[in-house]
């Protein structure tokens, strides 16, 4: 696999754990090779929010979303300190990174430019290689701080964009409102879907 032809997908402690899986098992289906970071925080989420108890070894972890998710494409995943995963150099940079959930600790940080992980790295990474960086708040109210940030990453050419579902399609299910937030980052990632209705489309 040649990663600077792959997708970064992180996930982090925000809530919403529903809106990266969703995201992460329509990647796989249509054969996007993703490299996924998990934190630590956001295995607790995925526990609590969706009963999905990942393990913590970062192989094992990979062969159990493999099972979940299956897919044509690769999936790889990567701990918090493994520095040799290709996302952590410019010279082998996806092609894109999507944060998904992305807490406002870990948003504050790459606005910040730390590295105190593999996620804010390959962060920093997409930043100075100009890739296509997608970060997924799932927070409210925002405050100054948090507002602060956005406003920093997005005149560097981050796009926030964050878990607001549209309703003028009526939906009628839970599903249907994580698919909305899902389609608009797919959209951005210019891969291809069928997950929502668009605007202007007739029933």
């Amino acid at each position: 696999m040649e990663a600077r032809k792959a997708i970064a997908l992180a996930f982090t402690g925000a809530s919403g754990a529903v809106y990266g899986l969703r995201l992460l098992e329509v990647l796989r289906r249509v054969g996007e090779d993703v490299l996924l970071m998990v934190s630590p925080p956001a295995r607790v989420v995925l526990a609590t929010e969706v009963e999905l108890n990942l393990p913590g070894s970062p192989k094992e972890m990979e062969t159990a979303l493999s099972r979940r998710y299956p897919g044509e494409g690769t999936l790889r995943v990567f701990g918090p300190a493994q520095w040799m995963a290709p996302v952590a150099s410019g010279s082998n940079a996806p092609r894109a990174m999507v944060v998904c959930p992305c807490s406002m600790g870990t948003l504050a940080a790459i606005a910040q430019g730390h590295s105190r992980s593999l996620l804010e790295r390959a962060a920093d990474v997409a930043i100075k290689e100009r890739r296509r960086l997608i970060l997924v708040p799932r927070e409210t109210p925002f405050s100054a701080i948090h507002l602060e940030h956005m406003l920093k990453l997005a005149r560097l050419g981050v796009t926030i964009l964050p878990a607001n579902p549209g309703f003028y399609h009526r939906p009628q299910r839970l599903e249907e409102l994580v698919d909305f937030v899902v389609a608009r980052i797919l959209d951005h990632l210019e891969v291809a879907h069928d997950l929502t209705q668009r605007w202007g489309e007739a029933d």
